[in-house]
């Protein structure tokens, strides 16, 4: 893996926060994680009071000499608040001594934060764990991510290599004839028996699938249907209803009780009515695994039989016959792998690239694992 690919690399980003975040706890553990923790909570204090009063106790006047106390006294209260032995203790003497006036400048402020800047390495430490957290957290979610990434490519490499002992020159013909010719055969019969039935009759239709999973017809609106279902014009084909849908209000009186409502029921779905076609009885190309064809021309049967001929029928019981012959998978695996398999891809199959690629992807993949199997803190 090239040096710029290790540090893009997920994975080693995670273990270079992982290490970021131990390196700095055991900065903090060396100096006591409780005594770090109460100068940074200290030094935040008497920073956000110079903050704070730095404005209001500058110069003259009433206000800014009550402003002035106030700072006095709150200043003076954290400084003995502290323990003798906290480090850096003296910083915050320093800092009190430096606005210990009766009258303060910026000057003086300024030479107050100087002071305790000895304290600030501790805040500086708890602010730098807490990036390393938050850097952790990042590094952790994109390792996730990239692991989940990873199991797709592997996947995606499987496949290739599953289609690489496909025989490239079998006569994947024998399946692709009969499943063309029922494809065209029901194409024009649905559209035939669409442009013909009423749209209540297709509607019925289309809601029996709801118990066949592989007749995936989607099914009517709710609205639409039962408009259809319960309005005469739901005794007019698909094609006329949208036909209708486009006519003056008053040309469209003459075949309809209520324009407004047709109006309203079909043209607001144009889109689905356009779109019903015969495309879930058709088988495609190339086709599934035996067992598959098998069971989904099982499940057309009826439908077929419904909308299309006796020829058409034949057609399909033709595309089930297929899968009874012993050489199918070796076709449909061939018609697979030329269907799918690009030149670009081919070549990496026949030189190994591929191979290796899943090698790799594999390593990776544990790598990420074994680091995500690792808790921590949050």
């Amino acid at each position: 893996m090239s040096e710029t690919r290790q540090r893009d690399d997920p994975a080693a980003r995670l273990e270079r926060a992982r290490q970021r975040l131990a390196d700095v706890e055991e900065r903090i553990d060396d100096r006591g994680a409780d005594t770090v923790e109460r100068v940074a909570d200290a030094y935040r204090t008497a920073s956000d009071l110079l903050d704070e009063y730095v404005d209001r106790a500058t110069g003259t006047g009433r206000e800014t000499f009550k402003a002035y106390v106030q700072l006095e006294g709150q200043f003076e209260s954290l400084v003995e608040s502290l323990p003798e032995d906290l480090p850096r203790r003296e910083a915050f003497g320093s800092a009190l001594e430096a606005i210990d006036k009766r009258r303060l400048h910026e000057s003086d402020f300024e030479r107050a934060e100087a002071a305790l800047e000895p304290a600030a390495t501790f805040a500086d430490l708890v602010d730098e764990r807490e990036t390393a957290r938050e850097e952790l957290a990042v590094a952790r979610t994109e390792a996730s991510k990239r692991r989940r990434a990873v199991d797709d490519e592997i996947a995606e490499r499987e496949r290739l290599l599953d289609l690489a002992t496909a025989d490239l020159d079998a006569p994947v013909d024998r399946l692709r004839e009969p499943i063309e010719a029922y494809d065209a055969a029901i194409r024009e019969a649905f559209e035939r028996y669409r442009d013909a039935a009423s749209a209540r009759e297709v509607f019925a239709l289309l809601d029996r699938s709801r118990w066949y999973p592989f007749v995936p017809f989607e099914r009517p609106p709710a609205e639409l249907r039962e408009y259809v279902e319960t309005n005469p014009a739901g005794e007019y084909s698909i094609p006329d209803l949208l036909e209708y849908a486009d006519y003056s209000r008053s040309k469209l009186d003459h075949y309809v009780d209520d324009a407004d409502e047709l109006k309203r029921r079909v043209a607001t779905r144009r889109t689905y009515l356009t779109g019903i076609d015969a495309g879930p009885l058709t088988v495609g190309w190339p086709p599934g695994p035996a067992t598959v064809l098998r069971h989904r021309a099982r499940e057309l049967r009826p439908f077929v039989d419904r909308v299309a001929d006796e020829e058409v029928v034949a057609a399909l019981r033709e595309v089930r016959a297929l899968t009874r012959d012993d050489e199918y998978e070796r076709l449909r695996t061939a018609a697979v792998a030329r269907d799918r398999l690009s030149p670009e891809e081919r070549e990496r199959l026949a030189d190994g690239r591929v191979a290796d690629e899943l090698e790799e992807l594999r390593t990776e993949r544990d790598r990420l694992e074994e680091l995500l199997a690792v808790e921590d803190p949050v």
